[in-house]
C-alpha cells in the first residue's frame, strides 16, 4: 500500500502513514475511517513521521503497548529503532487533541506484570493528559460512536 494515498475497501478508508520503528521490519500506522469516525492504529512505533496529519481529528488512537514508561529505543547509525512508551504516546494524543487511546501489542512489562496495577497506571497517565486510556485485552469491545455510559472504552 502506498503511503499517504487512501484506499477504500467496502466503504472503509485506509491510509498508511510512515513511522519510525525498525530497519529489518519497517512499519506504518494506519488511519482508518468510516461513517465520519476514525482511528489511528500503530502497534509498533518509535515516532510518527507526521503526527499532526496522522492524528488530526481521530476518535481513537490504538498504539504500541511494548512498554508503559521506559523507552525501548536504540540507534543504528542515525536511525532510531524500537518502541516508544505509552506515556510518550499519550503526550502525542494530548498534543493532537485525541481523547481516547487503547494500547495493544503489549510487551513483557504488561503481559508479565500485575494487570490491575499497570491498568491503573495507564489510566492515570491518560487522565493526567486528558486522554481516556486503557490496555487492550482479548474480547474487548469498542464503539467509536460515543464513550460507554460508564466512561470506559468498552
Amino acid at each position: 500500500m502506498s503511503e499517504r494515498k487512501p484506499i477504500d475497501v467496502c466503504g472503509i478508508s485506509f491510509e498508511a502513514f510512515p513511522v519510525e520503528h525498525s530497519i529489518r521490519a519497517p512499519a506504518v500506522g494506519y488511519r482508518i475511517a468510516a461513517n465520519r469516525r476514525s482511528a489511528f492504529y500503530v502497534p509498533d512505533v518509535v515516532a510518527i513521521c507526521d503526527p499532526a496529519a496522522a492524528l488530526r481529528g481521530i476518535d481513537l488512537y490504538i498504539g504500541d503497548g511494548a512498554t508503559v514508561t521506559r523507552p525501548i529505543i536504540r540507534r543504528r547509525g542515525a536511525v532510531r529503532i524500537g518502541h516508544t512508551p505509552i506515556r510518550t504516546q499519550l503526550d502525542w494524543c494530548r498534543a493532537q487533541l485525541v481523547r481516547r487511546a487503547i494500547f495493544t501489542h503489549c510487551g513483557s512489562q504488561i503481559v508479565g506484570g500485575d494487570e490491575r496495577v499497570l491498568g491503573a497506571l495507564v489510566r492515570r497517565l491518560g487522565r493526567e493528559r486528558g486522554v481516556e486510556a486503557r490496555i487492550a485485552h482479548d474480547r474487548i469491545g469498542l464503539s467509536l460512536d460515543a464513550p460507554a455510559a460508564n466512561g470506559s472504552l468498552a
